[in-house]
């Protein structure tokens, strides 16, 4: 027991396997490979707590389009009517212009064949009747000039016969004054001459002759006073013609004007009923452009939403949806408000979509299988409706070299799960974070930082 001797060793001569004492303090083997393994684990744990770790937000989705003239749209008709005809079937391409539905009138006051021909001579009616119109103000503005050139020119022969008139009262004013000179010269002549007479220095015929020429003077003077009064009356009379003159042009051209007045009312008033008539067949023209309802744009019919002949729409009522051609395909993801504010524009997205086979490690993007890559373009600054408070986030894809491009065969509507990548940490880091339900750390995107990455060291 002692193993003094190295020859002789009592455990040799003992079997340890058959004392309960030694079986009971022997190591068992089990325990041993156990404590290997489990200190192995711990290493590796110990290892892959410092590993990075890239954060990110989790969300689900949809895939839509990035433009709203991509995404699918019903085709409405405009006006009410019966359905004549379906020139497409579903499924089936159409080009932008290309003819859907011919529907027909249902209201009575359309039912007209020759509408618009019969609109059409209306409005030409009233065209003529405008221009006629028209031409009667042109020949009314003629006849007033007219009227106000021969006024002038009447009155200024007026005025010429009144200053006549006033040199003609001049002159029989002068003559008078003339006269009357001459019967004071010859009453002098009488006087002088009675004298003479009375003295018996001249005959009695001398004396008679100036007694004559006396009366032949005072006559005179008559003559000229009412010569002068004639002149007088002439002036007045002329006078009283150039205010007749005037009146009675004034009143023809006021009268013309008048006219013109109410041709121009009338033609107002028609001009209106020609806009009314031009308004009515404008859109009696577009309505019959209306039976024909075509493909807005280039696309594949998807569904109708209306079937049969015969069937009556209202107005603005769906016929069919139509999904336009090749559209900017985006990923609509929905994300809580509490992740919003971590968001930002030109974020790398990972993304899975519905059909795809992928394996996917959200922290290591890059050892990922089956995903492709995206980009955040557009974050709503208002929750989506019926989506429990989440915000919609549009994702285009990224052109990432190397990356592979999103598959074709794509479906609008189709389901699309997403991860927002934002900063590599440490794996302890992030687990941490978990634990303690703090916000991921991120870093602004920048041009230089492409990834949207941040150095953690750095930022501690």
């Amino acid at each position: 027991m002692l193993r003094l001797s190295p020859k002789q060793r009592i455990d040799d001569s003992v079997y340890q396997q058959k004392l309960n004492s030694m079986k009971v303090l022997q190591t068992p083997g089990g325990t041993r490979n156990l404590s290997r393994t489990l200190g192995v684990l711990l290493f590796l744990a110990v290892i892959i707590l410092f590993l990075p770790w890239q954060q990110n937000i989790r969300s689900e989705g949809e895939l839509t389009a990035l433009s709203p003239s991509d995404r699918p749209q019903t085709v409405e008709t405009a006006i009410a009517g019966r359905i004549v005809d379906w020139r497409v079937s579903e499924g089936e391409f159409v080009g932008k212009g290309d003819t859907l539905v011919q529907i027909a009138e249902i209201k009575d006051k359309y039912f007209d064949p020759q509408l618009l021909t019969r609109l059409q001579e209306q409005v030409n009616a009233k065209k003529s009747v405008i221009d006629n119109k028209r031409g009667k103000v042109e020949a009314l503005n003629r006849q007033i000039k007219a009227l106000k050139a021969g006024l002038s020119l009447k009155l200024s022969q007026t005025e010429k016969k009144i200053i006549q008139k006033k040199l003609k009262i001049e002159m029989d004013s002068n003559d008078l004054v003339a006269v009357k000179t001459m019967v004071g010269v010859a009453e002098r002549q009488v006087g002088m001459y009675q004298n003479l007479y009375d003295s018996g220095l001249v005959a009695l015929t001398k004396l008679e002759s100036a007694q004559i020429r006396v009366q032949d003077a005072k006559a005179k003077i008559v003559s000229a006073q009412n010569k002068l009064d004639a002149s007088r009356n002439d002036y007045l009379i002329e006078v009283i013609n150039m205010s007749t003159i005037e009146a009675e042009a004034l009143d023809k051209i006021s009268k013309a004007e008048s006219d013109k007045s109410a041709t121009l009312a009338e033609i107002s008033e028609s001009q209106a009923s020609f806009s009314k008539l031009t308004n009515e067949l404008a859109n009696m023209t577009i309505r019959h452009q209306q039976y024909h309802i075509v493909a807005p744009q280039d696309g594949y019919i998807v569904k109708a939403l209306k079937s049969g002949i015969g069937e009556t729409v209202k107005e603005q009522e769906a016929l069919l949806s139509i999904m336009p051609n090749d559209p900017a395909l985006a990923v609509a993801l929905y994300v809580k408000a509490m992740d919003v504010p971590l968001l930002q524009k030109n974020r790398h997205v990972r993304l899975q979509f519905d059909g795809w086979p992928v394996i996917q490690f959200s922290g290591w993007p890059s050892v990922s299988v089956g995903t492709f890559g995206g980009r955040v373009q557009v974050i709503d600054r208002v929750d989506s409706k019926g989506k429990g408070g989440k915000y919609r986030v549009l994702i285009t894809p990224d052109n990432i070299k190397g990356d592979e491009e999103w598959p074709e065969q794509l479906r609008l509507g189709s389901g699309v799960r997403g991860w927002v990548m934002l900063d590599d940490v440490p794996v302890y880091y992030e687990l941490w974070r978990q634990l303690n339900g703090f916000p991921p750390t991120i870093t602004p995107y920048t041009e230089g930082n492409e990834t949207g990455k941040s150095d953690y060291k750095a930022m501690k």
